[in-house]
């Protein structure tokens, strides 16, 4: 497809530089230069963070001692937490 469009004068001036520098069309440029300012204009996709969660039982009924070091348990007051890389010290 044919189009006249208005370039200044050093911009087609580097335009050919590159095509001769690259092996490539003036028209090959333009379209690539044209493409990527088209594709920097879309939207982003937004971000979607994906389910992680895993099956599990919970918290069990008549649980009296959490053995883990990398959770905060004190919502839970009727529970004591246990580090087990230190022990019940």
């Amino acid at each position: 497809m044919n189009i006249t469009i208005e370039i200044s004068e050093p911009l087609l001036l580097k335009v050919l530089k590159v095509a001769a520098r690259t092996g490539v069309t003036f028209e090959a440029v333009v379209e690539r230069g044209l493409r990527k300012v088209l594709a920097e204009a879309e939207p982003a996709k937004p971000f979607k963070l994906r389910d992680a969660r895993v099956k599990g039982h919970g918290l069990q009924p008549g649980a009296q001692k959490f053995w883990r070091a990398d959770r905060d348990f004190g919502r839970f007051v009727d529970v004591s937490v246990v580090n087990p890389l230190i022990g019940e010290g």
